[in-house]
């Protein structure tokens, strides 16, 4: 559905050029007030119907909860037609008017009518949302209904002829909280029962609604052509709110989605700002001051301490989030120290695995004195023959044990490792061949003592190869003499080890 079709449309054409010839006759009119009331009246049921047609045709398009709300902007329609209709009557047949204020008729279906809006927006649901956050959107609202009001009632007080302008203070008063709560609902919500660009409209309206109230009378009692037109407009941009949902339901099937509401609002703070405001002006006029006084004060106060709930709230949310944050980032740390020990540590053993091993050796040897860093290399004699004749399970409990053995053998400063399969290794800092060959001699002593599986001793029998750092030598040609020499003294036999000094093989 693309804009061109709410351009085009025949329908909101002639609503325009319908507005467009009333608000030209309201200032052809100017001077003639009579008239000017009659025609304010006159042009108004045309746009309440299209406001009531499109709104049913909306509500049999729309499902669950939206199809609630445009069902009471039908009836809400309805009763603006009924009653200007019958307060077109009521000013031709009376004659000699000049205010806007509707009789008892259209003042009871404009109520009735607001109300049933207001109710329809108050039970809309707020889908997806916490009980907090539902909160702080009601925080919020109140905060701007509250400057509505506040500024409703210095508007009321200050009319000038209170008796006769009583129902257009009122009115005024209703029109002024009304449209507050409905741009709040649109803006905040972000659940709105409408498309975007039908809800524009909306608020346009209210806005428009809300300065055509300040428009005083003149000397001789009677309006400005431009505030007659101010307040003649908004039925126009409230009936081309519901036309134009009629027509985004027909083309998009997206036509009530909801959008994204923002983390927080500025709303509340402007709420105060504006107070300020009015209270600024007022001070600067003298009649009524005290009233207006008072009740811009109190409202002031209700302000803050809506404001100050609110961000009490977002205190503690802050504080629930940080919390959060907090969880998240041990998480990840716990995570990340896994996925180390994943990478460093063998999961069976918990040994350093091969690539930690030679990082460690090759780091070691960088800063190493010759003869001060020996190497063990580890490979266990007829593990093949456990494996085949208890089970892998056997064979891993087996790996398991001459890990702890290691373990229990080395120093602190020493590390351990598993190379893959049946091959163990060690680095010895600061330990001569001569240490070196004394932790070897440990290492197969304790391979003799057996180890118990599934109620069973199992002996482990290694053969360990010793090789000790020389000058110049790196990681590859001392892990190369540490391999060699364990071959060597797997080829001697069972339960032995053997050192390589570069030059040649002793038992």
């Amino acid at each position: 559905m693309g804009s061109g079709s709410i351009r085009h449309d025949p329908v909101l054409a002639v609503a325009t050029a319908w507005t467009l010839l009333g608000t030209a006759l309201l200032f052809i009119l100017q001077g003639h007030s009579d008239a000017q009331v009659n025609v304010f009246w006159a042009f108004q049921p045309p746009l309440d119907l299209l406001l009531a047609y499109s709104s049913w045709r909306v509500f049999r398009i729309a499902t669950g909860s939206i199809r609630r709300f445009w069902r009471f902007m039908t009836i809400a329609g309805t009763l603006f037609t009924i009653g200007d209709t019958v307060q077109v009557v009521q000013s031709f047949w009376e004659g000699g008017q000049w205010s806007t204020a509707g009789g008892t008729v259209q003042s009871a279906c404009f109520g009735v009518g607001i109300s049933l809006i207001v109710i329809g927006m108050l039970i809309h649901p707020h889908a997806g949302r916490s009980g907090r956050e539902r909160l702080a959107f009601w925080l919020d609202s109140a905060t701007v209904l509250v400057g509505g009001a506040v500024v409703a009632w210095c508007f009321a007080i200050n009319t000038e002829d209170r008796e006769t302008n009583l129902i257009g203070a009122l009115f005024g008063a209703a029109l002024v909280l009304t449209s507050a709560f409905a741009a709040v609902k649109m803006i905040l919500s972000g659940n709105a029962p409408m498309h975007r660009n039908a809800a524009v409209p909306l608020i346009v309206a209210a806005v428009v609604n809300a300065g055509g109230l300040f428009a005083a009378p003149e000397a001789d009692g009677s309006l400005p052509a431009y505030a007659y037109a101010i307040r003649f407009l908004p039925s126009l941009f409230i009936a081309v709110g519901p036309r134009v949902q009629e027509i985004i339901a027909q083309f998009d099937e997206y036509a009530f989605g909801s959008r994204r509401r923002k983390p927080y609002s500025l709303l509340p703070y402007g709420s105060i700002l504006v107070v300020f405001s009015v209270m600024i002006v007022m001070l600067s006029q003298n009649e009524n001051k005290d009233a207006r006084l008072w009740g811009t004060v109190g409202g002031l106060g209700v302000i803050v301490s809506l404001v100050v709930a609110r961000q009490l709230l977002a205190f503690h949310d802050n504080k629930t989030l940080i919390g959060q944050l907090d969880s998240t980032l041990t998480e990840l740390r716990e995570h990340e120290t896994r996925l180390r020990r994943q990478a460093l540590f063998d999961d069976l053993t918990g040994l350093a695995n091969r690539t930690h091993f030679r990082e460690e050796v090759d780091a070691t040897l960088a800063d190493a004195e010759p003869g001060t860093v020996s190497v063990l290399l580890i490979d266990l004699d007829g593990f093949k023959g456990v494996n085949d004749t208890l089970g892998h399970a056997a064979g891993d409990a087996l790996l398991a044990g001459v890990a702890e053995k290691l373990r229990a053998s080395v120093r602190a400063e020493d590390l351990p490792a598993r190379l893959g399969g049946d091959e163990f290794a060690v680095l010895l800092r600061g330990c001569d061949t001569r240490d070196a060959e004394r932790t070897a001699q440990r290492i197969l002593q304790a391979m003799t003592v057996p180890i118990m599986i599934d109620g069973a001793p199992v002996c482990a029998n290694a053969s360990i190869g010793v090789a000790s750092c020389e000058a110049d030598d790196d990681l590859r040609t001392l892990l190369h003499a540490a391999d060699t020499a364990m071959y060597a003294a797997k080829h001697e036999g069972k339960g032995t080890w053997m050192r390589y000094d570069h030059s040649m093989l002793a038992a």
